[in-house]
């Protein structure tokens, strides 16, 4: 895959961040709270320069933390943090009427070990989390920006994953799930190619066994998007380098990734590792 298209990654999908009566009394309520308050730059999506978080302040603790990044209303990483309440965890959400309906939820379950940042997720990498500093990043179902000519603003590109390498503790784990089959790829070769990672599962689930044949083979991955399906023969379809993970048990279910499955898509986790310094 040519280097020209990855440039700076963008994590969000400008969209009207008007909030309803009830998600702005959440929104109010919560701030300083559940939901971090931020000083903004130029953009209310960026950290004001020189601002910084004492993280065992915020949770008055120290444990280990768990970053998720898109977690829209909540749904996963709220079922994370009541299973695991040994664990913080950070959700960056950009969307402020998500990022309100998350902050609700987590003050309505009582979760003390969720913080809310409703920001851009590389703005918070960069500016407001120390190196080796998380346990485990999440990416769950990121914005697949599925034309050809926006492809270039996918997350997931060598320079994310340099900002990431920076904040994963060694031996941390990054984990990702998507249900497009070439978003799953573009994952795959750029993460696999950085330095910093090595993938646990590295030549598994290939060949027929893999969902990447599944979708060659001619599932409704092209369907959905309106495109006509051309499946593959074998062995043409064949995914001889596989690398995916199994599905993370502890990733429950969500509404989005239900509509994906209902639909017939395949989805596609990896794992990977950050080596050692």
């Amino acid at each position: 895959m040519s280097e020209k298209h990855y440039r700076k990654p963008l994590s969000f999908v400008r969209r009207s961040n008007r909030l309803k009566p009830s998600y702005q009394r959440a929104w109010d309520a919560s701030l300083g709270q559940e939901l971090l308050n931020v000083p903004h730059g130029e953009r209310d999506t960026a950290v004001e320069e020189g601002f910084s978080i004492d993280w065992r302040a915020e949770y008055g603790r120290t444990a280990p933390l768990i970053v998720e990044i898109g977690s829209g209303s909540g749904e996963a990483v709220a079922a994370a943090a009541a299973a695991n309440p040994e664990t913080d965890f950070l959700a960056i959400e950009v969307y402020r009427p998500g990022a309100a309906q998350l902050a609700a939820r987590i003050r309505r379950e009582g979760l003390s070990n969720v913080r809310v940042a409703c920001l851009d997720a590389v703005e918070v990498l960069d500016k407001l989390l120390p190196a080796d500093a998380v346990s485990e990043l999440w990416v769950f179902f990121p914005d697949p920006w599925h034309k050809s000519k926006h492809k270039k603003r996918r997350l997931i590109q060598p320079s994310f994953a340099d900002k990431a390498a920076r904040v994963i503790a060694p031996t941390g784990v990054w984990r990702l799930a998507t249900d497009w089959s070439d978003y799953a790829v573009q994952m795959r070769h750029v993460i696999g190619a950085a330095d910093h990672f090595r993938n646990p599962h590295s030549g598994q689930r290939a060949g027929e066994g893999s969902p990447l044949t599944q979708v060659r083979l001619g599932d409704l991955d092209s369907a959905s998007v309106g495109k006509e399906v051309h499946p593959m023969p074998l062995p043409d379809a064949l995914d001889a380098e596989g690398g995916w993970a199994p599905r993370f048990e502890a990733r429950v279910v969500t509404d989005f990734e239900q509509k994906a499955l209902n639909a017939g898509r395949q989805i596609f986790d990896l794992t990977f590792v950050r080596k050692p310094s």
